[in-house]
């Protein structure tokens, strides 16, 4: 009988991306067993790219309905293992209710919320300390030869298409990103800097940038696009299969530790990532190799506030434009 496989993964995109490489490690050690994945609605086309789930399972933690068909279909087989690479209670409780036999997760001094082990049958302490490497330990401990492996995530022709069109008609045609978002503002370098760098390289190196940006963040590019000047950056916000596309034929990215940034890590596009109050070491671009500024005063604590972290106000325009110049220059 092949194996059978539930990963639970429900948020967010570089999260989800940061679990890639573990989940290609079962993968590559279980090429014909069935890998079912759990996730939010939202993200259920970003995992299906990755082509390493046989299925993908919509759940919304905060849709009773939704959690009651998600747990029915848990129970409705058997598995060899249920992997939680999330660590959360609302991740965690679905393969307990579920039913499923053998349940891993993460120990008490990987994962934040107390307790949450208390669901799990098998309870890792990992020795790694980049997450993605720490998702690894839970795909040896369900099996894996390999803890991970090497991911190639698709873009389907028709959104590159589209993205070439929406960018010719700009009169682009190569083009470094710009992504001054994220899930909390502790950890976003200015938008009024992201803008200030436009215009260097614009008027320096002759590229022109475009500006990610996401749901809720209007605001932001419109600080980013008014301090960029005669530089007039592209703003774009694409859905996920346009934003690959996007990413993917960049020159290079700048941002924080976002989604946008870790995704296009994961497409092979050059990055310059700026960090704050969150580890690198911990939740740097991976796998490890691109450009990340930091300040040496900067303290790691995972602070979600909503007033820029004040070690992120340490790298000047001037520091990411040389780091930008340097990435360009490894990849010329």
């Amino acid at each position: 009988m092949a194996e059978r496989f539930l990963v639970v993964r429900l948020g967010s995109l570089g999260d989800i991306v940061h679990t890639f490489p573990a989940v290609a490690g079962l993968r590559a050690t279980f090429p014909t067993g069935e890998i079912v994945w759990l996730t939010h609605p939202r993200w259920v086309e970003l995992v299906q790219c990755s082509g390493l789930a046989t299925e993908v399972w919509p759940v919304d933690s905060r849709d009773l309905s939704s959690v009651r068909k998600a747990i029915a279909q848990v129970r409705s087989r058997k598995w060899n293992a249920a992997v939680d690479y999330q660590g959360l209670w609302k991740s965690a409780f679905l393969p307990f209710f579920g039913g499923a036999a053998k349940r891993i997760g993460f120990s008490s001094a990987t994962i934040r919320e107390f307790g949450v082990p208390v669901l799990y049958t098998d309870s890792v302490g990992c020795r790694t300390t980049h997450i993605a490497d720490q998702n690894g330990e839970l795909s040896l401990h369900a099996g894996a030869k390999i803890p991970v492996a090497p991911i190639r995530l698709q873009v389907a022709d028709v959104d590159a298409a589209r993205v070439r069109a929406d960018l010719a008609k700009q009169g682009l045609s190569h083009y470094i990103v710009l992504s001054p978002g994220g899930g909390w503002r502790a950890k976003c370098w200015p938008a009024k800097r992201f803008g200030v760098l436009s215009r260097k390289i614009r008027e320096q190196i002759g590229v022109p940038c475009v500006v990610n940006y996401g749901r809720g963040e209007e605001t932001l590019v419109a600080q980013v696009l008014a301090a960029s000047g005669e530089a007039k950056p592209l703003s774009y916000d694409g859905e996920m299969g346009t934003l690959r596309a996007l990413l993917q034929g960049a020159r290079c990215i700048v941002g924080g530790d976002t989604g946008p940034l870790h995704l296009a890590v994961a497409l092979g596009t050059p990055a310059v990532a700026l960090f704050g109050p969150t580890d690198p070491l911990r939740n740097g671009p991976y796998p490890p190799g691109e450009i990340v500024l930091r300040s040496p005063g900067a303290v790691t604590s995972y602070g979600r506030g909503n007033e820029t972290d004040p070690s992120l106000l340490d790298l000047s325009v001037d520091d990411v434009f040389a780091a930008v110049k340097q990435r360009l220059g490894a990849c010329a």
